[in-house]
């Protein structure tokens, strides 16, 4: 789902806390690491305000537990050691609950699930999103994702080129030095809309591989942080109870975001 703002730095940092009147007051601190790469999940805008789908669930979420929260950006590569260095508590980045993650890092349940898709120049010879199509063609992935590694393994014919963050992938297609782009079909269906995204269209949806797409995205958690996790937990099926995810679903998205 994504070069990455560094940890804390003055170009990337995007520190806020999150008011919700006197609920809040004697409730817990919880740092929450993004990304702030990730449009429209999570943005880190030129004021250092951070916006997006991911920002405005942790912020419902934070309010339903009455917790202080404050938010950081990091650099997607080292989001999972971040967390695991204690430099904040939760991380709330679209990422997807695989197997392997779940090896360092604790998940909630998921709180959005949606496929993979490719993108292609409107110009392209690349007629379907298969791995015989996509055949001999240079395809292009944020590293260390979901999709990355969805292409390494399905699209073996095809030349795979990772990238730090998904604007590079994007500038290198608009520029024609990539054949095709892989990534989440809400990422790639937003970016269509815009200008910058006006050289390509959506080839189509790609087949979840559970082993590697997961169950969905979740917020990740030190190992062990039951009690944290169970909170998140709690306020995830609050605020679809009560409304509140939907909201912030129809704000961004014309489907349910959240999946089957």
């Amino acid at each position: 789902m994504f070069t990455r703002k560094h940890f804390m730095t003055a170009a990337a940092a995007a520190v806020f806390s999150l008011a919700a009147g006197a609920a809040l007051a004697d409730g817990e601190k919880v740092v929450i690491g993004t990304e702030g790469a990730y449009p429209p999940f999570n943005v880190l805008e030129q004021d250092g305000s951070l916006t997006g789908f991911d920002i405005d669930i942790a912020k419902a979420l934070c309010v339903e537990m009455k917790a202080e929260c404050s938010f950081v950006t990091q650099d997607w590569d080292g989001i999972i050691p971040a967390l695991e260095a204690k430099k904040f508590d939760a991380i709330i980045a679209s990422m997807s609950i695989t197997a392997e993650r779940k090896e360092k890092v604790d998940f909630t349940n998921k709180y959005y699930n949606t496929p993979p898709a490719i993108a292609v120049p409107k110009d392209s010879d690349i007629t379907a999103a298969t791995p015989e199509a996509l055949e001999g063609k240079t395809l292009g992935a944020q590293g260390s994702t979901t999709h990355s590694n969805y292409a390494e393994a399905h699209m073996k014919g095809a030349e795979v080129k990772l990238y730090p963050t998904a604007d590079e992938y994007k500038l290198d297609i608009v520029n024609g030095r990539i054949d095709a782009v892989i990534d989440d079909v809400v990422v790639l269906s937003e970016w269509l809309k815009t200008a910058d995204g006006a050289c390509c269209k959506l080839l189509g949806t790609l087949p979840i591989d559970p082993k590697i797409n997961g169950e969905g995205a979740g917020i990740a958690l030190r190992k062990g942080d039951d009690a944290l996790r169970e909170k998140f937990n709690a306020a995830i099926k609050a605020i679809r109870d009560n409304g509140e995810y939907k909201k912030i679903q129809d704000k961004y998205f014309t489907f349910d975001v959240y999946g089957g």
